[in-house]
């Protein structure tokens, strides 16, 4: 898997504790790899991370903020990393309306210490930034965003995920170039969704602590479109990408053209409504939703989709679950994990499932 890129090398996760972090270390782990991470203390409501019993299995488990360079530096030091995932941020749209301040710092500054830290390393070293959909400027067409389109973001959120795209395309050109060892690329994903996934102000979060509680599920924004995906698409994304900066997997093109922006999104299938997500639920769980919209809440985008053609063409990557699969592994994950089973068998066995479906589908990555 990967090209066995990632066993016994040594990989670097900022935000390791989160959502998708949690998901990326366990896949990791199991991949043979000998992990440090770098996050902030998990909050009450992220619950994988413990759920998973990942500390014991990691080289590394640091707590820190990656608004302060000088810890960054040292657990970059420590770790001696072959493979950099930075996926440390504030990373809801609605909050950063309330903290926009601390949005900015954690997501562009946090991204400048990291890319900084990664200067201090004399060896190779392939580092994958992860960022977002919403990094674009939404104009909110119809049509795709491609990797070339321009950088923006109405809302603090947006905006500071832009604005890492930048700071990491500066580093790249003015550190990393041809001469040195180290490859830096960015990762940008749709709208991911799959089980362990508690926060605030999410559509998935919401609907199965609304069907747990046994109450209507509140809908903000029924008509806004996204392209869903579950987590372990962008994850494979991300890996493979990883991979073919350290390996040249992809032989038709050049360490240096690997080294750019990504987008990891679904099928044009995918790219449904909140209220398509809704509803596709509620086939499984019985629960209903009530319309929630306010037309004074914080702006948010309506439409919002990605063009994937660069990840095909470069990296062979394509997604490997669509819409209806995604929506019955999430489900499947959230009712299970409500009767008491182990979690992390749990998960492995849905790594397991994924990986087994993209291997019949002849995945590049697998």
């Amino acid at each position: 898997m990967f090209s066995n890129a990632f066993h016994n090398r040594s990989v670097f996760i900022t935000g390791h504790t989160g959502f998708k972090g949690s998901w990326l270390t366990q896949w990791l782990v199991s991949l043979g790899a000998e992990v440090s991470g770098f996050a902030l203390t998990p909050e009450p409501h992220e619950r994988l991370f413990d759920q998973l019993g990942l500390s014991s299995q990691l080289v590394r488990d640091v707590r820190g903020d990656v608004r302060d360079h000088s810890d960054l530096c040292k657990a970059i030091q420590m770790a001696k990393p072959d493979f950099v995932f930075h996926l440390a941020a504030q990373p809801l749209v609605r909050k950063s309306f309330d903290i926009p301040v601390e949005t900015f710092a954690t997501n562009v500054m946090g991204t400048v210490n990291l890319l900084d830290a990664v200067r201090t390393l004399h060896k190779p070293c392939s580092v994958v930034v992860v960022t977002t959909d919403k990094c674009y400027e939404n104009r909110e067409w119809l049509h795709a965003y491609r990797e070339e389109d321009a950088m923006g973001g109405y809302d603090p959120y947006s905006a500071s995920k832009g604005c890492a795209e930048l700071v990491t395309a500066a580093y790249r050109r003015s550190y990393f170039n041809t001469a040195t060892p180290i490859a830096v690329a960015s990762a940008r994903a749709g709208n991911v969704i799959g089980g362990g996934d508690w926060a605030i102000d999410r559509i998935v979060p919401d609907i199965f602590r609304a069907v747990f509680d046994k109450q209507p599920i509140p809908v903000r924004n029924r008509n806004a479109t996204r392209p869903w995906q579950h987590v372990l698409e962008p994850l494979s994304g991300y890996l493979w990408l990883g991979a073919s900066l350290d390996t040249g997997n992809t032989s038709n093109f050049s360490r240096k053209e690997l080294a750019s922006g990504f987008n990891f999104g679904p099928s044009l299938s995918s790219n449904r409504t909140v209220l398509d997500v809704v509803q596709s639920v509620l086939q499984h769980v019985e629960g209903s939703w009530d319309d929630r919209s306010d037309p004074n809440a914080p702006h948010e985008a309506s439409k919002l989709n990605l063009a994937i053609d660069k990840s095909f063409h470069m990296l062979g990557w394509v997604p490997t679950w669509d819409f209806e699969e995604t929506i019955k592994q999430t489900v499947a994950w959230y009712t299970a994990s409500n009767t008491g089973v182990d979690i992390a068998k749990l998960t492995t066995d849905q790594i397991n499932l994924y990986t087994k479906t993209a291997t019949q589908s002849n995945a590049s990555w697998k």
